[in-house]
């Protein structure tokens, strides 16, 4: 029987109380590591590969989860390709009810306005697992950080959730966007490295090995 934890925390991004629904997600299976560059293509993410919680927030529309990412040392790598989320249908409704997907600017300390999106999304697969979502959009020459979210989009219980790692160490890239303004993603478990990753493309140009190396250690 999967316990649910009912969470309240003031949330760094809102005015007053967020109130969500947390389930301890089920082991195994989750691990998906960056295959490296294959075809001109990289994949980085921030999470462990394993995750720990799924989490709803009771108002979906407006609230947005993201990571952010740095192209800094892989400049010739604008094109984000794909944003990946690890889903899991199983919980709260035991269906797919979708998401939106989007991208935003990332200039200073905090996030900022939309780049790309929303585009609605709904996964095809049969049980939990990384959902990859097609983008096929160049950040503009100057953008080189960003951040990639997902939208709840609907309220609890008829929604998708979103996922956190099993790292309890918080590495500050994971966000949050509720109320209509951006703060550090947290949350009552203890677990804030959100679940999303990208996909970015450097179309013809061929990625060194030394460059990959450099990559994995930013991104691991």
């Amino acid at each position: 029987m999967r316990v649910l934890a009912i969470l309240a925390a003031a949330g760094a991004a809102a005015a007053g109380a967020v109130d969500y629904e947390a389930a301890p997600a089920p082991r195994g299976g989750e691990i998906d590591f960056p295959p490296g560059a294959e075809d001109g293509v990289v994949e980085l993410s921030w999470d462990s590969g394993t995750r720990s919680y799924q989490i709803c927030y009771y108002s979906g529309a407006g609230t947005w989860f993201s990571n952010d990412f740095d192209l800094s040392q892989i400049r010739d790598y604008r094109r984000v390709t794909r944003i990946k989320a690890y889903v899991d249908p199983r919980w709260p409704n035991g269906r797919w009810d979708g998401f939106r997907i989007g991208l935003f600017a990332y200039t200073g300390s905090v996030p900022g306005t939309l780049l790309w999106g929303p585009k609605y999304v709904k996964p095809n697969l049969a049980s939990a697992g990384w959902a990859s979502f097609v983008v096929a959009w160049t950040l503009p020459a100057a953008q080189r950080r960003f951040l990639a979210g997902v939208e709840q989009l609907y309220n609890y219980p008829n929604c998708d959730s979103h996922n956190v790692d099993n790292n309890r160490t918080f590495l500050q890239h994971s966000w949050l966007y509720y109320g209509g303004n951006w703060g550090p993603y947290s949350n009552s478990t203890g677990y804030y490295n959100l679940m999303i990753r990208v996909r970015v493309s450097n179309d013809y140009v061929s990625l060194a090995p030394t460059s990959l190396g450099r990559v994995k250690a930013l991104y691991y």
